[in-house]
């Protein structure tokens, strides 16, 4: 798979504007972006991607239900918040972290680990 497919959850819209213009520069194509919990899980559950970059809390929401709907489709997923680990559930534990404010360089790292991640794996 040369073009991942994602899908980004996040509230604010520089962030996301930020996350998609990166994830374009590294190869990746944006199909859908969600700025709050309903959405999100909208998106989730019906748009056609590979892998997800969520952002934990959507306006004051937290976004926890969102992860288990992307791990009932094996859809890879890689946490973007401001709290770091800390705001990462257990059961997620495994989910790469792009810490905010990120980096191209944090965004391309998770990037590299979700596509391995995908079925088929790593397509070196």
């Amino acid at each position: 798979m040369n073009t991942p497919r994602v899908l980004i959850v996040e509230d604010e819209a520089v962030i996301a504007m930020a996350l998609e213009m990166f994830l374009e520069e590294l190869g990746a194509h944006v199909v859908a972006t969600a700025g709050n919990v309903q959405e999100a899980l909208q998106k989730a559950t019906s748009e056609d991607f590979d892998i997800a970059f969520l952002d934990v809390n959507l306006n004051g929401q937290k976004a926890h239900v969102v992860p288990g709907v992307l791990e009932r489709r094996h859809k890879p997923f890689a946490f973007v918040t401001g709290y770091g680990e800390q705001g990462v559930l257990e059961a997620h534990a495994d989910a790469p972290v792009v810490a905010k404010p990120f980096s191209r360089d944090a965004v391309s790292t998770a990037l590299e680990k979700l596509k391995s991640r995908l079925p088929g794996g790593p397509s070196g």
